[in-house]
C-alpha cells in the first residue's frame, strides 16, 4: 500500500531553501496564518486528508528554479504526492549537484527532457514515449520526465545553460487541449503549469490512471488554494471533489512503481 509518512523530494527540497534564506519567505497574496507544512495551505483549507495514493511506473525529475519550492502555488509539489519516484534539485547556473547528474545516468531510467520542440534541433526531438516491455516480453528502462519547474523565460534560460541535458532526447507534447490552471497563467494558452504537463507525460507513457488522478487532484489544489486567497469555505462535494473521489483505487490496490 503506498503511503506518504515521509516528506518527498519537493518538500525536502524547499526545507534545505528555507534553511539557506536570510529572512522568512512571505508568500504575496492571500491571508495570512499558519500554513501546513504538508500542504503548504492554510490550515483550514488543507488538502493532505485527499491526497491520492497510486501507483505510477514512470517517474519524475523536476530541476526547480530558486524560488519555485517556496511559493505555496508551486504545483510540482503535487506531482511529488502522486508519483512516488519524484525527484527534485535546485537549479544553479555555475554548478550541477552530483545525484542529478547521477539519476541521468542511472541505467534503469530513460531520461526525456519535456520542452518544446520549437526550441530545439529538430534531431533531437521526439513525439512518443518508448515501451516499458521489449517484444520479448522483458521490461525495458523506465521514462523519466525531466521538467524545467520555473517561469517561461527562466525555463528558456534554464534549457539554454545547462550543457548537462543537451544529451537527452527531447520531448514535444503535442496536445491540443489549453490550460486551464488559474493561478499563474502563461502569456501563451499552450503553456501548461508542471503539473499539468506532468499528467500529459503520464498519459503519453500509456499511464492514463494515474495521469487522470494527477490532473484531478491539480483541480482540487486550485479550488482549495483560491477558496482559501478570497477567504471562502471548500464545498468537497463539488464537481472537483467528486472527480478526485472517483478515481480512488479500492484500499490495498496501490503498490508503489519499483
Amino acid at each position: 500500500m503506498l503511503t506518504h509518512a515521509l516528506p518527498h523530494a519537493v518538500n525536502r527540497l524547499r526545507t534545505a531553501r528555507l534553511a539557506r534564506s536570510s529572512k522568512p519567505f512571505l508568500a504575496r497574496g492571500g491571508p495570512r496564518g499558519e500554513r501546513c507544512a504538508g500542504c503548504r495551505l492554510i490550515l483550514s483549507h488543507c488538502l493532505c486528508a485527499l491526497r491520492p495514493a497510486v501507483p505510477v511506473h514512470a517517474g519524475v525529475c523536476l530541476i526547480m528554479a530558486d524560488i519555485e519550492p517556496l511559493k505555496p502555488s508551486n504545483t510540482g509539489w503535487l506531482i511529488a504526492d502522486v508519483v512516488a519516484s519524484t525527484f527534485a534539485f535546485g537549479w544553479a547556473r555555475t554548478e550541477v549537484d552530483p545525484a542529478l547528474l547521477a539519476l541521468l545516468a542511472d541505467p534503469q531510467w530513460q531520461p526525456y527532457l519535456v520542452f518544446p520542440g520549437e526550441f530545439v534541433a529538430a534531431e533531437r526531438v521526439v513525439t512518443d514515449v518508448l515501451p516499458t516491455e521489449t517484444r520479448n516480453g522483458e521490461k525495458g528502462k523506465r521514462p523519466l520526465f525531466v521538467l524545467l519547474d520555473a517561469t517561461w523565460p527562466e525555463a528558456r534560460k534554464m534549457f539554454r545553460k545547462s550543457p548537462y541535458l543537451d544529451h537527452l532526447p527531447v520531448l514535444s507534447l503535442q496536445s491540443e487541449q489549453l490550460s486551464n490552471y488559474r493561478l499563474r497563467r502563461s502569456k501563451r494558452d499552450d503553456h501548461f503549469c508542471t503539473s499539468e504537463v506532468a499528467a500529459l507525460c503520464l498519459e503519453l507513457a500509456g499511464e492514463t490512471h494515474p495521469a487522470q488522478t494527477l490532473q484531478a487532484y491539480l483541480d482540487v489544489f486550485t479550488n482549495h488554494y483560491l477558496n482559501a486567497k478570497q477567504q471562502l469555505p471548500v464545498d468537497l462535494e463539488d464537481a472537483a471533489h467528486q472527480r478526485l473521489r472517483s478515481l480512488r483505487l479500492p484500499q490495498g490496490s496501490g503498490t508503489a512503481a519499483e
